[in-house]
């Protein structure tokens, strides 16, 4: 593996730990360039050394977010492991169906989401006074159904859409979701990167280097976020959907 290559590839670990720490959505940024810069290496390789470097971000992300806010590990065990199956039926109905048809509905829901967005200007704050315990528990587990399959299916943005449901349907803050939504995609995630192990498929000399660079970006992400506030995160929210929306605008009208 050529030095410069390895390069371009931790910058883009260490802005995709940043972008996601904030707002989810780092997947956008580094699988598709992950890919551009290593044509000759397998898609599955490509994708299953990237899986290294989001885990290590997100990790050390999400340990910041804990300093912020209390989680509530039943709770949380009874999501990931639904979202972990769910997920794991995504990509199992991948292998049987196409995913494209898919594409043109997700580009108007993105579309929306950013209208929606752009106009509620205290999204990133708790919207619901009060929710009761079922609510609660009925909401997050249409959460982790819904946003599960989509990861295993499609994936793009999974974290973002996990934000955006903990916030707009439960009621929580902005930190307390991104922390729920992480700590999520830390559970499915280690399903895939155990697959890759068992299967040889993950290039070592490159994802440990951007593994570390992805954790540095997370780090400085979520430091970030805490340190400017909700309000700023959610201009940050607008531009990682913008790049959602030109992601599946191009796939939809172009390809």
């Amino acid at each position: 593996m050529e030095f410069d290559i390895i390069f371009y590839l931790c910058i883009i670990a260490f802005c995709a730990g940043f972008i996601d720490a904030i707002a989810g959505g780092g997947g956008l940024i580094q699988t598709p360039l992950g890919l551009a810069l290593l044509p000759n290496i397998p898609v599955s390789s490509v994708i299953g050394t990237l899986k290294i470097p989001a885990f290590s971000g997100t990790a050390i992300a999400v340990r910041q977010y804990l300093k912020q806010t209390n989680i509530q590990w039943s709770y949380f065990l009874l999501l990931a492991l639904l979202s972990c199956g769910s997920a794991f039926l995504g990509s199992y109905v991948l292998t049987i169906v196409n995913n494209d048809f898919m594409k043109p509905l997700l580009l108007i829901i993105l579309i929306a989401l950013w209208v929606f967005t752009y106009f509620k200007k205290d999204f990133t704050k708790k919207h619901l006074t009060e929710i009761t315990k079922q609510k609660r528990y009925t909401y997050g587990i249409i959460i982790s159904l819904v946003i599960g399959f989509y990861d295993g299916f499609i994936g793009p943005a999974t974290g973002t859409f996990f934000i955006m449901g903990f916030i707009f349907l439960i009621g929580f803050d902005f930190f307390k979701a991104s922390a729920y939504a992480k700590l999520i995609n830390l559970f499915t995630n280690l399903g895939s990167i155990i697959l890759f192990l068992i299967k040889g498929q993950i290039l070592w000399s490159v994802a440990l280097p951007m593994a570390v660079c992805n954790g540095i970006g997370g780090y400085f992400g979520a430091k970030m976020a805490i340190l400017k506030g909700q309000q700023w995160v959610r201009y940050v929210f607008l531009f990682i959907m913008l790049i959602a929306i030109f992601r599946f605008g191009y796939e939809v009208v172009l390809e």
